[in-house]
């Protein structure tokens, strides 16, 4: 099998095993885990294969029935694309064994929403044009619908309701932007299309400025930046933990989008979204930083606590995007993958943490009756329910989204402020050191609350030996994304010098011309070496 047959498997994984899962009778539980666990165990060792191959510096590139860019479909493989699949894939594996542990019965057709979230997910790694970035957007918007209420209630079902409106006007304007931008340019390939801004006329330059600055605010939108975030917070605290911890990749889909249209359509600082990304984004970033920190210290439960983490690490990493240098992006992507793994462990943990705020559901009263009996039991033996493994990983994870050393949250931001230089960094410093002060008294209030108090909940599960047996799946869960967080940091130097390739490769056009388009293909001089003149960055 050639590395073109291998960019298509990430994508055609998830969507047969999606489609069995969905043809499987209801009665099939066992199966449909089994078969769903194993899916998302398939593509870990198929994103590490694509890792090594995008870190050789080649940009493999699949047309689909070898219909050749920019008129088919192609998917492409770099480095940022083989990360993020190889993120997904760690966090794929552990909400898949955790679901399976008690989330996956709380209704139909989990099993395959989740491979197709996947899926989605996947395709937008991959995608070499937008409106198969569109597609993909919209598969894993669909299965995070149905998602999102999964197990019912009204502290799911109206977020849920709200969740679907506001992104079917994002997909709305999304669909226009494109639109626009391939009315003028004619083509939709992001290569391509960034090859012809260029040779654009002033009037049809207003409008790629339009249609361009119109993409990165859908774009903001699903990643919840400020003043577009007021549906996440309501949203993934009432989800699932399997469920929210699978969204905490999704504000990253947001974040990636931006990232991967600026550097190969918009030119960098050099194109005609400069002043958006100058003026605006650097702001909005600041005012999602602030949002984030004071929800926090507002929460009550590690659930909307975590929620709230995750809208701050979306104000930090959209803040190193908007300086638009190699160390800054270097930074932010190291950044992501912290935080990412640690706010998905913390919404695994909230389950077993959180003890308000159940749907009014049948699961959930079997769940509440379960937990009683558990935490009698406890007391009877003379137990104090509170003190257990939960509370140690909760630390750990609360020690790495608040920033502080030595995990990897700590050094991320030491890295962002480090590349944040010039009139920016007396405006970030201030920024990054006092919301870290308030994520540090959220956590250790909310945490100190909840985990000397808790009760752990495994819904209708009343037998002590299963509990025994779930408890410590769904803690190997937590486990494996905290491990990422400490692998960061144990491997963070080899980590650093592959993220600075990344970087690097994004700021070479010509590279994805050659890839793409073909070794004969002559772009725009000038918009080839916007990339090299955007690594000096905004502060210089």
């Amino acid at each position: 099998m050639t590395v073109t047959h291998l960019l298509l498997l990430p994508v055609l994984v998830p969507m047969f095993a999606g489609a069995l899962l969905a043809m499987m009778p209801a009665r099939w539980q066992r199966r449909q885990r089994s078969l769903s666990i194993a899916a998302a165990l398939a593509l870990l060792p198929l994103a590490i294969v694509l890792l090594r191959v995008a870190d050789s510096g080649v940009i493999p590139v699949a047309a689909m029935g070898n219909w050749p860019a920019p008129f088919g479909i192609v998917f492409q493989l770099d480095r940022l694309g083989a990360l993020m699949l190889t993120l997904t894939a760690v966090l794929a594996l552990a909400t898949s064994v955790y679901a399976s542990c008690g989330d996956a019965r709380l209704g139909r057709h989990f099993d395959a929403l989740f491979q197709f979230q996947l899926m989605g997910l996947n395709g937008a790694f991959l995608a070499g044009d937008l409106f198969n970035l569109f597609v993909f957007f919209e598969i894993l918007l669909i299965a995070s619908y149905a998602l999102l209420v999964h197990g019912g209630g009204e502290r799911r079902i109206v977020p849920g309701l709200h969740y679907v409106l506001i992104n079917l006007v994002g997909s709305s304007f999304f669909l226009i932007a494109i639109g626009v931008l391939y009315g003028v340019t004619g083509t939709l390939n992001m290569v391509d299309m960034g090859a012809r801004l260029g040779t654009l006329d002033a009037d049809a330059a207003h409008l790629v400025a339009a249609a361009g600055t119109m993409l990165q605010l859908v774009f903001l939108l699903k990643a919840a930046a400020f003043p577009l975030y007021f549906w996440l917070p309501r949203a993934y605290a009432g989800a699932t933990g399997a469920v929210a911890a699978l969204f905490a990749i999704m504000t990253k889909v947001g974040l990636y989008a931006i990232v991967r249209t600026q550097a190969l359509i918009f030119a960098l600082d050099a194109g005609p979204l400069a002043g958006f990304m100058h003026d605006w984004l650097w702001w909005m970033a600041l005012a999602t930083l602030a949002i984030g920190a004071i929800g926090a210290l507002g929460a009550r439960e590690v659930r909307v606590l975590t929620a709230y983490l995750v809208l701050t690490s979306v104000g930090l990493l959209l803040a190193g995007i908007s300086v638009q240098s190699a160390p800054a992006w270097s930074a932010a992507l190291y950044y992501l993958q912290s935080t990412t793994l640690c706010t998905a462990a913390l919404f695994l943990l909230s389950e077993a943490l959180d003890t308000q705020g159940e749907p009014d559901s049948r699961a959930a009263r079997a769940a509440a009756a379960a937990a009683a009996d558990s935490v009698a039991a406890d007391r009877a033996a003379g137990r104090r329910p509170g003190i257990r493994l939960e509370g140690a990983l909760f630390m750990v994870a609360a020690v790495a989204a608040a920033g502080l050393p030595p995990l990897s949250g700590f050094l991320g931001k030491a890295m962002l402020l480090r590349a944040t230089v010039g009139p920016l960094a007396p405006v970030l410093w201030p920024a990054v050191l006092v919301s870290s002060l308030l994520l540090l008294i959220a956590v250790s209030r909310t945490g100190s609350r909840q985990v000397w108090s808790a009760p752990h909940v495994y819904h209708g599960v009343r037998s002590p030996t299963r509990r025994l047996v779930l408890r410590r799946w769904k803690l190997a869960c937590v486990v494996l994304l905290l491990a990422g967080n400490v692998a960061l940091v144990v491997f963070a130097k080899p980590m650093e010098r592959y993220l600075d390739a990344t970087v690097g490769q994004l700021f070479d056009i010509a590279a994805y011309r050659k890839a793409v388009l073909g070794a004969g293909h002559v772009g725009n001089a000038d918009h080839a070496g916007a990339g090299d003149a955007a690594q000096s960055g905004r502060g210089d």
